[in-house]
């Protein structure tokens, strides 16, 4: 069985860490299948989502109103997501923000940066801060203001920052996973409201462990 940690557990919901390679989405070994089978829990579900070989935290949703519930305050920009990621080379500026027109190609599962709105063109935009950073790599915090597919990866790959790991923007042969990861999730208790935040660090391999 693969392995995976459960950082929390609540009758409305839990939080774990999901590993690289294992689906957000219900579907056969997906996330929400090895929770259940963990818990015994067949309520399990997924109320939002991370790109198969993204790994970090993740909340599930354990009844249909805390499902329905978390999922309004993903809709309503309530619930706040926050990642990391290893970058190849800098960027200029300390901190930004990068604002693009995204278009997402179905055939090839990919997303390229465009210059003009058009069907299936969608505006992302995100901000971001230097971390560390050493003569070849940066680390960088990532806040999300839009959620678009591969928008992290896409917006700084177009940049020439693409990053380590990224198999489908980088040419770059890097032998590890693609370096991002959800690393704080802000929301508000399904049920009693309270203003909850969890983090977890990145692990301590490569290229994560090339900035201490």
């Amino acid at each position: 069985m693969i392995e995976f940690s459960i950082l929390h557990i609540d009758p409305a919901f839990i939080v774990c860490i999901k590993p690289p390679g294992v689906l957000s989405t219900d579907e056969p070994g997906g996330l929400p299948d090895l929770c259940r089978a963990a818990l015994g829990d067949d309520n399990v579900r997924t109320v939002h989502r991370l790109d198969r070989m993204v790994s970090g935290l993740m909340v599930l949703a354990r009844t249909k109103r805390a499902a329905s519930d978390l999922s309004a305050q993903i809709r309503d920009g309530i619930f706040d997501k926050e990642y990391q990621a290893v970058l190849h080379g800098c960027p200029a500026e300390d901190r930004g923000t990068l604002r693009d027109l995204l278009w997402r190609c179905k055939p090839e599962r990919k997303t390229y940066v465009v210059t003009e709105p058009g069907k299936d063109v969608q505006e992302a935009i995100l901000n971001y801060e230097v971390l560390a950073k050493t003569p070849v790599f940066s680390k960088v915090r990532i806040e999300l203001l839009t959620g678009r597919t591969h928008q992290i990866r896409c917006q700084f790959a177009y940049r020439e920052l693409p990053l380590v790991g990224d198999r489908k923007y980088s040419t770059r042969e890097d032998a590890c996973p693609i370096a991002l990861w959800s690393w704080r999730i802000r929301f508000n208790h399904p049920k009693t409201g309270e203003a909850l935040t969890f983090t977890a660090p990145p692990p301590d391999e490569f290229p994560w462990n090339q900035f201490q």
